[in-house]
């Protein structure tokens, strides 16, 4: 994989570089800067060099919002950062012309282009226009088919960034783990995670299945589920994982009455149950001390510790669990990695971002890495033939 330290020539070359500034805001300001802290080392070693530093990326999902607030963010980390209100055409080139050598420029959000999510190529195209180089830095998107991600590589001599490169340097890692090993993933929507547990079924030597996603397991068990939120499952694909001896699941959960789901008496009202003593008009919530216990005596266990996903309805105020494994992750000696918004979001709410050994930023992407060992956007990197 070339990287940016391949790059030939830096002084006043204008670089593409996508990077990932979808952060979350709250009234307009960003309330978390982890992924544009993460953003900086590449940012920095093209600008030290002299190049014209271009950023692109997106925010949001709907294609309304703007880059602006997270452009204030960025500046308060970064000196000689500017912003333009427009991602492609004669003024944006104008802008990208007007910049001095060592000075970034922050373009609006690429969704507000509905190519950009369609692959677009005339859209892409229009995009790599703006550069001579492009390096792709947004690790958590390389899993899209987006014009920024896989169409560019197609105009431009590309590289990664010291991001992407590390990335895949310690994921690969986590594709070989020491034993004894545990991986976690938790989260909901089994079609997304069926690839990325048959490949860590065979690798690791306890792969737990916790959060949303383990009502699908429960359920394909035998067990009584009640009205927890459970996917379109596919039945057999399920009880083949089951018969694996290296999966392990929820002993207990902390569930709700049906009555007050959606309600502020959610978590007042929560009792604590064994999986095999759950009612039907119940709600599974978050899983239960028992299963705290078991997770922590893996984890004090292990040497190495792969961890996506929360483990209860995190969004709702349900973190008891994801929290309590956060803490116990950090109290062993394991090579940790772990990665997921959710998942990142209570590590650092915890202080414990330090204690683990690597911390992605990809959460889907990171799944993706982990089942196929490669991604869309790392894959068109060579896309362009280098002379």
């Amino acid at each position: 994989m070339r990287t940016i330290r391949d790059i030939p020539q830096f002084e006043n070359i204008p670089i593409l570089v996508r990077v990932a500034m979808n952060v979350p805001l709250e009234q307009g300001r960003v309330v978390n800067d982890y992924r544009l802290r993460r953003a900086i080392p590449t940012i920095q070693y093209l600008s030290e060099r002299g190049a014209r530093v271009v950023l692109l990326s997106h925010i949001g999902e709907e294609g309304t919002e703007t880059l602006a607030p997270v452009y204030e963010a960025l500046k308060k980390l970064i000196p000689r950062v500017s912003f333009f209100p427009e991602t492609i055409g004669p003024r944006a080139r104008e802008a990208v012309r007007s910049l001095l050598p060592g000075h970034i420029l922050v373009l609006e959000n690429l969704r507000r282009d509905t190519r950009e999510q369609l692959n677009d190529e005339t859209f892409a195209r229009e995009l790599a226009a703006l550069g001579d180089v492009f390096v792709e830095d947004s690790f958590d998107t390389c899993h899209r088919r987006h014009a920024s991600i896989v169409g560019i590589p197609k105009f431009l001599p590309s590289y990664a960034g010291l991001l992407v490169e590390e990335e895949v340097r310690e994921l690969q890692k986590a594709l070989r783990p020491e034993s004894p090993s545990l991986a976690v993933i938790g989260g909901a929507k089994f079609s997304t995670k069926e690839a990325v547990l048959t490949t860590l079924l065979k690798t690791y030597d306890h792969v737990f299945v916790g959060g949303a996603l383990a009502n699908d397991f429960l359920k394909a068990a035998g067990h009584q589920v009640g009205k927890s939120l459970v996917s379109d499952q596919d039945t057999d694909s399920i009880q083949r994982l089951l018969g694996n001896p290296q999966l392990a699941l929820p002993i207990d959960a902390l569930v709700v009455p049906g009555d007050v789901v959606g309600t502020p008496n959610e978590q007042t009202s929560a009792r604590v149950a064994s999986v095999d003593a759950i009612h039907p008009d119940e709600s599974i919530r978050d899983q239960g001390p028992g299963t705290d216990a078991l997770l922590a005596s893996l984890a004090a266990q292990a040497k190495s510790i792969l961890w996506n996903g929360p483990l209860g309805k995190y969004e709702s105020g349900f973190v008891g669990a994801t929290d309590a494994f956060a803490a116990a992750t950090a109290r062993s000696a394991a090579h940790s990695v772990v990665g997921g918004g959710d998942t990142v979001a209570s590590i650092e709410t915890l202080g414990l971002l330090s204690k683990f050994s690597f911390v992605s930023t990809g959460g889907g992407a990171m799944l993706d890495f982990l089942a196929k060992g490669t991604l869309p956007g790392i894959e068109a990197l060579d896309a362009h033939p280098i002379a």
